[in-house]
């Protein structure tokens, strides 16, 4: 609940005003992501939120909407999106970078179920109580388990508690490059230890990229 209130760390300068969009989690919003983007705005980048209010699960409308809105960002800054997703916020970033790949640097997804199946993870029957199609049944026809075409981190817990291990992990070949942080999923995208973990892997795999 601090999270929102709560400043970066300073650190090294890697976003070179580059555009990034943060999408929360299931049930959650962008005060979620605060600190992230925080310390993503910290770091050089021009983060934003998703801007849409409680994430309740898989919307075609708002994925349109975020498809347009990384199109622009591209455009108007002339520089290419990263794009990281929390939990379910993952899903959608999967999805994006299938449609939009030519608008994006990278896809991060933290502690997202991309893989495997749908029912080992513990929100599965929340998020069916809030929709009107099931976890097999998400309403878009990517299939999440394809690796987009940009560079792509699976940051995973083997200590998650909601989604499974081999869920947010992922298949070899399923994405490029893997972080393990061993903390609760609600921890993952909040703790600014683990935060430190996801920039510095960013700035890893975009040094490879560049």
């Amino acid at each position: 609940m601090l999270n929102p209130l709560r400043s970066p760390r300073k650190g090294p300068q890697i976003g070179d005003g580059r555009p990034a969009i943060v999408i929360p989690g299931l049930t959650t919003g962008d005060i979620s992501t605060t600190l992230l983007r925080r310390t993503l705005k910290a770091r050089g980048f021009v983060p934003e939120g998703w801007g849409m209010g409680i994430n309740t699960g898989a919307d075609p409308a708002k994925l349109k909407r975020l498809e347009a809105r990384i199109a622009h960002l591209h455009v108007m800054s002339g520089k290419l999106v990263l794009l990281v997703g929390w939990s379910l916020g993952g899903l959608y970033a999967r999805v994006l970078a299938q449609r939009v790949s030519k608008h994006l640097s990278m896809v991060v997804t933290v502690a997202s179920p991309f893989s495997g199946d749908r029912h080992a993870n513990n929100a599965w029957r929340v998020y069916e109580a809030l929709n009107d199609h099931t976890v097999d049944n998400p309403p878009f026809a990517e299939n999440l388990e394809a690796k987009p075409p940009v560079p792509t981190i699976a940051i995973w817990s083997a200590v998650d508690g909601i989604v499974a291990p081999e869920c947010a992990r992922g298949r070899e070949g399923e994405s490029d490059y893997r972080l393990r942080i061993d903390v609760p999923h609600f921890t993952i995208g909040t703790s600014r230890a683990c935060i430190e973990e996801i920039i510095a892997k960013i700035a890893e795999v975009d040094a490879e990229h560049r």
